[in-house]
């Protein structure tokens, strides 16, 4: 479970006029990776925010582009935890075709109150299995 792979089709929106994959689309697909990784772990981020005050936002992200994604390739997004703090967590993630490697990059996202959009620690309940994940691997 140390990483999570959502597969992800391309669509032709998700490409310019060339048939490739615009760049700030790698950007979503990690979007999804993260939150199908929080759903299958049995946390919602609407529940989240309704009954814990809780939301995550991107605080920092660095991407590398290495080969293009075209109009209905089948991808791999994953999602990999590399460290996890009082109110953060930093992610690795990749996008491949196969086992080509077509964009890589670290994300940290942060844990805000939604009412305020203050930091918080994360949800007892992530943090655990934030924990669990780790002693696992």
């Amino acid at each position: 479970m140390n990483e999570f792979v959502l597969p992800v089709r391309v669509y032709y929106e998700d490409t310019d006029t060339g048939g490739v994959v615009y760049y700030a689309n790698y950007l979503k697909f990690m979007e999804r990776a993260r939150t199908e990784w929080l759903r299958s772990l049995g946390f919602e981020q609407d529940r989240l925010m309704a009954e814990e005050n809780l939301i995550f936002a991107v605080r920092q992200v660095q991407a590398e582009y290495l080969r293009p994604a075209r109009f209905n390739d089948l991808l791999q997004v994953t999602a990999r935890v590399l460290e996890h703090r009082g109110a953060s967590i930093r992610f690795a993630q990749e996008v491949r075709r196969g086992e080509e490697l077509l964009c890589r990059g670290e994300v940290g996202i942060v844990s805000l109150t939604a009412d305020e959009m203050k930091p918080r620690r994360i949800a007892r309940g992530i943090a655990e299995r934030l924990v669990e994940i780790e002693h696992a691997s």
